[in-house]
């Protein structure tokens, strides 16, 4: 799975990972493309040197709904209003107001002196990479609550399972199953 593959070495690694985690980055190649670039073979490029700030932490792999923000900012000069206009643009997939956007977003960029067809290429791959983002603070109350199953699961395995069996007490199905789970671990 990603986590294999991933090797995370820190917290913010399992953050990135629940973000990763979905559909839409795990098909588009996006989450493979992040651990080649983690790991070290494929090289980190980012699509702007204004960038570079934004999305060194995601290996120059646009991850956060808040890297969207902070693009629109750098490079179009947004506001946080308007990048967060941006932000919903790409969220909820609307042509209309994403064309409307493109035109604002290219006008500040050739007003902070970027190339148009450059601005062009980065608005595209935001638009690409942006319809996935996820809002990063959901991503680390996910990966706190991962982190803590976890450790509870690796250092108290009886009272998980119980906990667990507890939980699902009115669905014989699950508990039937977790009951050949902890006789598989020796439980």
């Amino acid at each position: 799975g990603l986590i294999a593959r991933l090797k995370p070495d820190r917290f913010n690694h399992l953050i990135d990972m629940m973000a990763l985690y979905r559909p839409g980055p795990l098909q588009s190649g996006m989450a493979d493309d992040f651990v080649e670039r983690r790991h070290g073979r494929k090289k980190v490029t980012y699509p702007h040197p204004r960038l570079q700030d934004i999305l060194s932490d995601t290996y120059g792999v646009i991850v956060y709904q808040e890297q969207v923000m902070e693009i629109g900012k750098a490079l179009a000069g947004f506001t946080m209003g308007q990048a967060d206009v941006l932000r919903k643009a790409m969220g909820k997939k609307d042509d209309a107001l994403m064309e409307k956007q493109k035109g604002l977003f290219l006008e500040g960029a050739r007003a902070s002196g970027i190339d148009e067809k450059k601005a062009a290429e980065i608005f595209e791959l935001v638009r690409q990479f942006g319809g996935y983002g996820f809002h990063k603070s959901h991503s680390a109350a996910y990966a706190l609550v991962a982190y803590q199953t976890a450790w509870l699961k690796t250092h108290y395995p009886v009272e998980f399972c119980s906990a667990l069996m507890t939980s699902e007490s009115g669905d014989t199905d699950k508990i039937l199953r977790y009951i050949a789970q902890c006789r598989e671990k020796g439980i």
